[in-house]
């Protein structure tokens, strides 16, 4: 039987370590990302960094990543890299990533992470948008990228490999300062002008240190980055988490559960952060296994499991992590201590099940713009159907709300961005003169500060895998077809249990298609359901449509003749059908 003992202040001990001097790293409020590497190595010089197991098993300790790290801050210098410049990064998930991140930020250097499953014309739209000085990727993607500057390779270990690729002499770098720019985060941009978000060390040390006010992370923790590193999730939540706390951080490359559940067994992985898609299957796994052993036994460990959980609600007294081990050891997951759920809704039952069972688990709510956590449920007093407590040192508002008090999420706080690169106008419709963050979503806060999500204003689909789908990014693939005067692509409900998000096509067609099959509701249909499908053959798997309406009335339109989204009259059934 445990008990979790709370630190509400965790980030105090960086007291020790502003000001100068020896010991000291750092004069700002917050470290930058470098600082941050340095204390962490100063204190635990000997633990394990960065491991992975795939294809070969690569292993650091803090004082070996170090040294690797600023031998290539020196080579970037060498390169002509200087405070303030930007370098891209891209590739899969991997400790030569890590490296280059940390490597860029000790250049006092710009980090510009892609999204490594980009198309390389993609890809090198943003990076020449972003205007980057040198670039690190994986050596197949190197080939394609057609950019004349430096190139350094995270694999291939032929002489442009990034371990080969180092400097033995030590330069005069100008190093960043806390409130100057760390990254830009693209969080779109594959079709028309990109939208980066700039993010400065500050954003990001503050929100690695308010998240851990709400849990409590150890330096004999292992992290699990098996979601794309790129993304600020697993940026934030799980590499710079880890590090800041001198936790180790196992790489994985591919979300193939037989693959994780071997990688979370060797890496002997204490802290699990994915997304709902992912927590789903492997709780449905093991309740499926127990059901399997009949229905007295069934009966008995559900009932052991409502007994565990009310202990642990009410009293924070885990007595799940004794009795269920042996369920846990089936997946791997005897040795975690926290699972933390994000990127897209989670059924309160997913919730409650891992946390009867003695996971600590909890979701969290944030965007690209705030780093990304600004609301996280406290291991010690989680609320299942909340998205989470607003963190510490963080300001959270709910303007225009309705007679439930759902209305728009504002947030200020330290880890909120400093605006869109390049984007003023942009910057300025979601980010007042005050600091406050127009999130765009929908929700109400209770007494006790705990946010509980109503609605999304903004337009984005959130799939079950956690990917975020643009719908002006499909439409636009529709502009050609005759036969569609008009297109509205949107989320449905696809699973209400698992509240799992489908993407749904609403067509108004042309004039000359609705006079020629008036009346003909099937034939109407089945011609528009082949324009849809053809346009599915050229998407990603989770970017395709599965249900159409049409809409046998224009869609309203506003001032700038763009389609009121939310104004669409009702769907009528006997004009929809799902796509196979």
């Amino acid at each position: 039987m445990s008990k979790t003992v709370h630190n509400p202040e965790p980030w105090k001990f960086l007291d020790e370590f502003r000001g100068v001097g020896e010991g000291k790293f750092f004069t700002s409020e917050w470290p930058t990302l470098n600082e941050l590497f340095d204390i962490t190595t100063y204190r635990y010089p000997d633990n394990k960094c960065f491991e992975c197991f795939n294809p070969e098993h690569i292993l650091f300790t803090y004082k070996e990543a170090q040294t690797i790290i600023k031998a290539l801050a020196n080579k970037l210098y060498e390169l002509g890299v200087r405070h303030g410049d930007k370098v891209g990064l891209t590739g899969k998930n991997s400790p030569e990533w890590a490296l280059a991140y940390f490597a860029i930020a000790n250049a006092g250097a710009i980090i510009v992470p892609v999204d490594a499953t980009l198309d390389a014309d993609v890809m090198k739209n943003l990076f020449s948008f972003a205007e980057i000085k040198v670039l690190f990727a994986d050596s197949d993607k190197l080939a394609k990228i057609d950019m004349d500057l430096p190139k350094i390779a995270l694999d291939g270990k032929k002489e442009d490999y990034i371990l080969h690729f180092q400097s033995t002499e030590k330069h005069e770098i100008e190093l960043p300062k806390s409130n100057e720019l760390a990254a830009i985060m693209f969080t779109s941009g594959t079709t028309g002008t990109p939208k980066g978000v700039m993010l400065s060390h500050e954003n990001y040390t503050s929100d690695i240190f308010l998240a851990q006010g709400w849990m409590n992370i150890y330096p004999t923790d292992v992290f699990y980055a098996i979601l794309p590193i790129h993304h600020a999730y697993t940026m934030l939540a799980v590499l710079l988490e880890g590090v800041g706390s001198g936790a180790k951080i196992v790489f994985g490359k591919k979300l193939v559960v037989k693959q994780l559940l071997s990688e979370l067994k060797k890496g002997e992985v204490t802290m699990l952060l994915a997304v709902p898609m992912l927590f789903n299957k492997l709780i449905a796994g093991l309740m499926k296994g127990v059901k399997e052993k009949g229905a007295f036994v069934n009966g008995l460990i559900h009932a052991m499991m409502a007994v565990s959980g009310f202990f642990k609600k009410h009293f924070n007294i885990n007595l799940g992590k004794h009795w269920f081990k042996f369920l846990l050891k089936n997946l791997s997951l005897d040795k975690i201590r926290i699972c933390i759920s994000g990127g897209g809704p989670l059924p309160a039952s997913t919730f409650r099940q891992f946390n009867e069972l003695g996971v600590d688990f909890v979701q969290g709510y944030g965007l690209t713009e705030t780093s990304p956590i600004i609301n996280l449920n406290p291991i010690f007093d989680y609320i299942e159907t909340s998205v989470g407590r607003v963190l510490p040192h963080t300001e959270m508002k709910i303007v225009d709300p309705d007679s439930e008090g759902n209305g728009l999420i504002y947030v200020r706080g330290p880890m909120v961005m400093q605006g869109y690169y390049k984007n003023e106008e942009a910057t300025r419709e979601i980010l007042d003169e005050e600091g406050w963050l127009n999130t765009g979503d929908i929700g109400h806060l209770d007494s006790r500060n705990y946010l509980y999500l109503t609605g999304r204003q903004k337009n984005i689909i959130v799939t079950e895998g956690g990917k975020n789908v643009f719908p002006e990014e499909i439409e636009d693939c529709f502009q050609l077809y005759d036969d569609i005067d008009q297109i509205c692509v949107r989320g449905y409900v696809a699973d209400e249990a698992k509240k799992v998000e489908g993407i749904m096509a609403i067509v108004h067609p042309s004039d000359a298609f609705l006079e020629k099959y008036k009346g003909d509701n099937a034939a109407m249909l089945d011609n528009i359901e082949k324009v849809i499908k053809e346009v599915n053959a050229t998407l990603p798997s989770y970017k395709k449509i599965h249900k159409l309406a049409i809409s046998l009335e224009k869609f309203p339109l506003s001032s700038t003749a763009k389609v009121q989204r939310f104004k669409i009259a009702s769907i009528d059934e006997n004009l929809t059908k799902m796509i196979g």
